[in-house]
């Protein structure tokens, strides 16, 4: 039959420790704890807690007693109790001896850290906090601590990259973003940093990857498209309602209803009609032509027989995207060329300055054609990351958020063996 002190290092789960007494007591709400006063082993009582190197003592104060919370025994909450001292690690310097049962600088068990970590990807950070009766603004730090043993050396990650993606995301408002780096081969997040990488990405590739081929994503071309057609229906907008306010002021309506044969009423119906067919275009000029409504097919066909320039932009947005769309290099290359000289005659503003842009980037272009690359995945992890960020309501720590959003690390819950990758 097992002790007692037996079972105590079964129910903590922990090696190279000595359980010295244990007992219960209530505390001033009636929860009942389990104290179990611990000390680790004779070989591990000097160990660094980073490099695990076994270091001569600093100094060793008389009472110097700390409380680690464990996981919960039923409804009992379980501490650990030892007495802590400093060490001296030749390369960390003067530190608290690290424990068997803790991660360095904690006060709850790895065990309930690892819970908290693996209950967090699946959880609000309220639910889990109430589960673990926990603070639930401390999450992101178990979070943090957790991430050791699944991955000790994270540097890993950037073996083997060939295919990347790079790209920003915001988490705040007020212009807050990160920048996620996604290895497309594995569709994992390999790094996340702080700041807007638009400022700095082109700087850092061209230094440590001079021989790389860069691509630009469709999406983003596209995006890019949408932005000038957009600010050419506003503008067209604008040009509308202003002739139709004119029309209104050079011929005011008289009281009552208008006849029939009022041409003055009709031109100013007319008028305002156009300006609201523009305003409302929105849809109808972003979407693809597949999957417009009838009524947007109508306005669509309004805009044509009305509103040659803003025709004029939606067929510039709908060339650039079917030419992204091409799997043959050499033909995505001459229209692309074609595309260039029309919109740099095309005498809309916003596209002059798209065709300014594009033609800067056309190498970029092409390359993303002839290798079959799209960001496809760093936006679908971008959307993760932003349902995790949903999820938590809000990371007060980045440095918990970027940990958070690792997508390849497993977390494993105490005590269970992990399961077995299914072959393909």
């Amino acid at each position: 039959m097992a002790s007692a002190n037996t079972l105590c290092k079964k129910l903590l789960n922990v090696k190279n420790t000595v359980v010295e007494s244990h007992d219960f007591y209530s505390d001033k709400d009636g929860v009942v704890h389990l104290r179990i006063k611990a000390r680790p082993s004779a070989w591990h009582r000097d160990d660094c807690p980073f490099c695990g190197r076994r270091c001569p003592s600093y100094d060793r104060p008389v009472k110097n007693r700390k409380v680690w919370r464990g996981l919960d025994f039923g409804g009992i909450l379980v501490e650990i109790e030892a007495d802590t001292h400093r060490i001296h690690c030749p390369e960390h310097g003067v530190v608290t001896a690290a424990v068997p049962w803790a991660y360095p600088g904690s006060s709850f068990t790895r065990d309930f850290d690892l819970t908290v970590t693996w209950l967090a990807e699946y959880l609000s950070r309220s639910a889990v906090a109430n589960c673990m009766r926990i603070d639930w603004q401390t999450v992101g730090s178990y979070i943090s601590r957790s991430l050791h043993d699944p991955e000790p050396e994270r540097a890993k990650r950037l073996d083997g990259l060939v295919n990347i993606g790079i790209d920003e995301t915001s988490y705040r408002k007020g212009h807050k973003y990160i920048t996620v780096v996604v290895n497309h081969n594995t569709n994992t997040v390999v790094w996340v940093g702080n700041g807007d990488g638009a400022r700095w990405i082109t700087e850092c590739v061209n230094k440590f990857t001079p021989d790389c081929e860069r691509c630009v994503d469709p999406f983003h071309v596209i995006e890019w498209a949408m932005e000038a057609l957009d600010a050419v229906r506003k503008e067209r907008w604008h040009a509308a309602h202003e002739k139709a306010m004119k029309l209104v002021n050079d011929h005011p309506q008289k009281r009552g209803k208008p006849r029939a044969d009022d041409r003055n009423a009709a031109m100013v119906h007319d008028a305002r009609k156009a300006a609201s067919e523009i305003k409302g275009a929105v849809y109808s000029l972003g979407k693809v032509p597949e999957h417009l409504t009838e009524n947007q097919k109508i306005r669509l066909n309004i805009i044509q027989a009305n509103d040659p320039q803003l025709f004029r932009a939606y067929r510039l947005k709908e060339s650039l995207r079917l030419l992204l769309k091409s799997t043959d290099v050499d033909q995505a290359e001459e229209d692309l060329k074609h595309w260039l000289f029309w919109a740099s005659h095309s005498r809309i503003p916003a596209f002059k300055e798209l065709y300014k842009k594009i033609r800067r980037h056309k190498g970029h272009i092409l390359n993303t054609i002839r290798l079959g690359l799209s960001n496809t995945r760093i936006e679908a992890t971008n959307n993760k990351i932003k349902l995790i960020i949903r999820k938590a309501y809000g990371f007060r720590n980045i440095q918990n958020m970027m940990d958070m959003v690792c997508s390849n690390i497993r977390v494993p819950l105490p005590n269970r063996k992990p399961k077995a990758e299914k072959s393909a």
